[in-house]
């Protein structure tokens, strides 16, 4: 897609990858251990909001860890991950704002990555969102406004994007 203007370009905001496991313990320090070796950032733990009993969950506990990557990391990182699920993703996967996930089954599937059997077997879930520049006025301190509708990257424009920039074949 062509564009006149260059504020007009999608960029990739962030990429978030998250391993939830739904129990804090020597599961949650493995995926953390498995975070730290993958994207060599440390993992911060998300914790439950609400209590389960049927599942174990306790509120204020923590059930899984994520990494917020930004800027060249993350889109050397989605790189990795597209090669990982075979430079394929499914249409389904985007939403109307241009944002989009997708799952990993097994972190063996990144190229490079061997089977440690100290940390096991873990899957993770990548989510990334697409902005425009001067979408920093949506959260900002002063003055915050909303985007109007015409700016906002839609669902056609980020498949075209990631097309694009990854050559990933969209299903």
């Amino acid at each position: 897609m062509e564009y006149k203007n260059i504020m007009q370009v999608p960029r990739i905001e962030k990429v978030v990858v998250n391993i939830g496991c739904g129990e804090s313990g020597e599961k949650l320090r493995r995926a953390e251990k498995l975070l730290q070796k993958l994207i060599n950032k440390k993992p911060v733990r998300t914790i439950s909001r609400h209590k389960i009993p049927s599942w174990g969950i306790k509120k204020r506990e923590p059930i899984g860890c994520k990494v917020t990557l930004r800027g060249k990391d993350a889109e050397e990182f989605l790189k990795r991950a597209f090669i990982a699920k075979d430079n394929q993703i499914k249409k389904s996967n985007f939403d109307e704002y241009g944002n989009f996930s997708f799952g990993i089954h097994e972190y063996i599937d990144f190229p490079g990555i061997k089977y440690d059997p100290d940390i096991g077997i873990f899957g993770m879930d990548i989510c990334v969102s697409l902005e425009r520049p001067g979408f920093r006025i949506k959260r900002r301190r002063i003055k915050k406004s909303k985007i109007p509708s015409r700016n906002r990257i839609s669902k056609e424009e980020a498949i075209e994007f990631i097309k694009n920039k990854f050559k990933v074949k969209i299903i």
